[in-house]
């Protein structure tokens, strides 16, 4: 329900964006589209609380990002594929406080190295390839382990997920295409990853010897 509610409200959103503005001009907007379109509606007062309100909303995001990922490194490094120091926990606020340090130190690094525009083709591009390699991936179980106990459903399996990760691959291509440079910087942080991901997995497997 909280899935087609997102979905929704998305569709909805987009559909106010085409009948305020044309795509030709919203490809032109500079900035928040959300603001532009409250300005257009309701006047530029409007515009400016709208403006609070993505602030709010990336605020959201952030802290959203704070508490996954360094559960991920963590989780990497409890199962020995990362740097053990990651699965540090907090002895008292019981967090992996090294993880969220060091992303920390990293996001600082990546805000400081360009622009907010160049900052979202460089991160966004790999979020929404990894969102469809962990989709894809849905394939690769099923067919790899179709005897596993399966305690949920994959909603519209196998014509949904075959879709999400097609366009989430089309949208990793277009983001290349059109601005090679970040995106490009992006792909080599993320195949850097793959000799480092080997590196520990066979130290880990040569420990289980």
């Amino acid at each position: 329900m909280g899935t087609l509610a997102v979905v929704t409200i998305y569709f909805l959103l987009n559909l106010l964006y085409l009948y305020v503005l044309p795509v030709g001009s919203l490809a032109a907007v500079k900035g928040s589209v959300l603001d532009v379109i409250a300005d257009r509606l309701l006047g530029a007062r409007t515009g400016d609380v709208m403006g609070g309100v993505s602030i709010v909303s990336l605020a959201a995001s952030i802290s959203a990002m704070t508490i996954a990922g360094p559960r991920v490194y963590y989780a990497m490094a409890r199962d020995g594929v990362f740097l053990p120091s990651a699965a540090r926990v907090h002895p008292r606020y019981r967090t992996p406080a090294a993880s969220i340090v060091t992303q920390s130190v990293w996001s600082g690094v990546l805000v400081l190295s360009g622009g907010a525009s160049a900052l979202i083709r460089y991160t966004g591009f790999a979020v929404v390839l990894f969102a469809g390699v962990a989709v894809a991936a849905l394939f690769v179980l099923r067919w790899r382990e179709p005897a596993a106990p399966r305690p949920f459903k994959a909603l519209g399996y196998p014509v949904a997920p075959a879709v999400f990760a097609i366009a989430a691959f089309l949208i990793v291509a277009n983001a290349i295409y059109s601005d090679p440079r970040p995106s490009c910087a992006g792909v080599l942080i993320v195949l850097a990853g793959i000799p480092l991901y080997l590196f520990f997995a066979r130290r880990q497997a040569a420990s289980t010897w």
